[in-house]
């Protein structure tokens, strides 16, 4: 098997340990969001709309609801408090992209694949224009992304990319000029399918904006069931209260479904990030880096990174852990290992930046389906709407999501519900044991694959040909 260019270049144990010196385990976005609190449920009301989950799906729901018909009584019901999974941890990767890149969306959607994408790059357009509109404050920047290549094989599948007028390749030294790294060979630059923004700061700018639309929010109050006792209504109890609600969005993404059909469309996969110190002005010359995109190279087990506002560079990925059970659970957040190894890669990619420390490290699991993308549908004749299973991909999707649910609610067939994408169902992921059974295997082969110039064992390639495969 080969080496990696993170394996050849690795740096030594002794500079991993100063990196890591004083890293705290937090959430930098969520520490550098100055959210409002909101109060918890105590006793019951009735309201129009209920929607389950306060990340960015949920108050979406909320807010397009809200804009929509200003009369109807709009209540959020969280858990914990707004935007502190998923919606809090990811990178603030913006992507156009509704199917989890376009060779994905084209092997499961061929007939609608077009417009899919149309649609992904109209619905990053609007948020890009409600943000403005809305005065949302976000840290949103519109630079684009790179795609690297970091080995031979990866270049070679640039090359043979179809580009768009919105696309460039840039070979070693035009991708030098943008960003410099001793890894690169060479990159795709996306200018227009990409945004980036501040994730603990949309969370609670959209919760704000919803507030202010008079929408209700209420935090540490987790639903324990949906029952339905009758044709027209919904209960969602919690432990001090209960809404009853005429319609009801579940857009609880990770955490185990409120319906039983959902229970295995989707499994958690943890995912880990660290965050530098801010960057001095002579660290940042060292790098370049003044269009200030986003970052993310070509292997199967793949990093992801971007500049910060206040210039960090938060750097993740790689490891996409699955734990026996598909329980979401804080202990597995800590993984010396995972950590370690981030740190390890990141000294390979910029070893100009040796001596720099990280201040923060976290992790989170990802609402990952077997088609790599968010799936829908209906429950309850047609009461309760959802959506799931973004698999990595939700910053922007969740805004297209809020769409579909508020449509499938209406039951008035729209374009967005006649989509294929929107009617159809992934496969199931197969109960335990054998659910991590499958997904270690498959974990394994792709770093085998990764290891050996891309080339995909006879286990991926039947998980390609049925439809069901797992990703990173």
């Amino acid at each position: 098997m080969n080496t990696t260019v993170f394996e050849r270049n690795a740096p030594s144990a002794a500079a991993i340990d100063h990196s890591l010196a004083g890293v705290r385990r937090s959430p930098f976005w969520l520490e550098d969001a100055a959210a409002p609190t909101y109060p918890r449920l105590t006793g019951g009301l009735e309201c129009n709309l209920a929607v389950v989950g306060a990340g960015y799906c949920g108050i979406w729901t909320a807010i397009k609801a809200k804009r929509a018909d200003p009369s109807r009584r709009v209540v959020v019901l969280e858990a914990k408090t707004v935007g502190w999974a998923a919606s809090g941890r990811n990178g603030g990767f913006v992507e156009a992209s509704l199917t989890h890149g376009e060779d994905n969306g084209a092997s499961r959607f061929p007939a609608e694949i077009d417009r899919l994408t149309e649609l992904g790059l109209a619905n990053l357009d609007t948020i890009e224009t409600t943000v403005a509109e809305l005065g949302i404050d976000c840290d949103w920047e519109r630079n684009g992304a790179i795609d690297l290549a970091v080995e031979p094989y990866q270049l070679e599948a640039l090359r043979e990319r179809e580009l768009t007028p919105d696309q460039f390749f840039l070979d070693a030294s035009e991708l030098a000029r943008e960003v410099r790294s001793p890894t690169y060979l060479g990159g795709v630059w996306n200018t227009r399918t990409s945004a980036l923004v501040h994730p603990g700061k949309l969370a609670a700018e959209l919760a704000r904006v919803a507030s202010e639309l008079g929408v209700e929010i209420f935090e540490h109050s987790k639903v324990d069931a949906v029952v339905t006792r009758d044709s027209a209504r919904v209960t969602l109890p919690t432990r001090t209260g209960s809404v009853v609600a005429s319609s009801v969005a579940l857009a609880t993404n990770v955490f185990p479904s409120l319906l039983r059909r959902n229970r295995l469309q989707t499994v958690p996969v943890y995912d880990y990030v660290l965050m530098t110190e801010p960057l001095s002005a002579e660290q940042r010359a060292s790098i370049g880096w003044s269009n200030r995109q986003g970052l993310g190279d070509g292997a199967n087990q793949f990093h992801y990174y971007r500049l910060s506002a206040d210039n960090r560079i938060l750097f993740g990925g790689y490891d996409a852990i699955n734990h026996f059970g598909q329980r979401v659970d804080p202990r597995y957040e800590n993984r010396p290992e995972s950590y370690r190894r981030l740190a390890s890669h990141f000294l390979t990619t910029f070893p100009q930046l040796a001596g720099i420390r990280f201040s923060h490290r976290w992790a989170g699991p990802i609402d990952t389906s077997t088609r790599f993308c968010a799936f829908f549908g209906t429950a309850r004749q047609g009461r309760i709407a959802y959506a799931a299973g973004f698999t990595g991909l939700g910053v922007a999707s969740t805004h297209f999501a809020a769409d579909v649910m508020l449509d499938l609610l209406s039951g008035t067939p729209s374009e967005l519900t006649e989509l294929e994408m929107v009617r159809s169902r992934p496969l199931p992921f197969p109960p335990e044991p054998v659910a991590s059974i499958g997904i270690q295997l498959t974990r394994f082969s792709l770093d085998r694959a990764d290891h050996n110039n891309g080339r995909r064992n006879l286990l991926l390639r039947g998980l390609d040909a049925v439809g069901l495969g797992f990703d990173s």
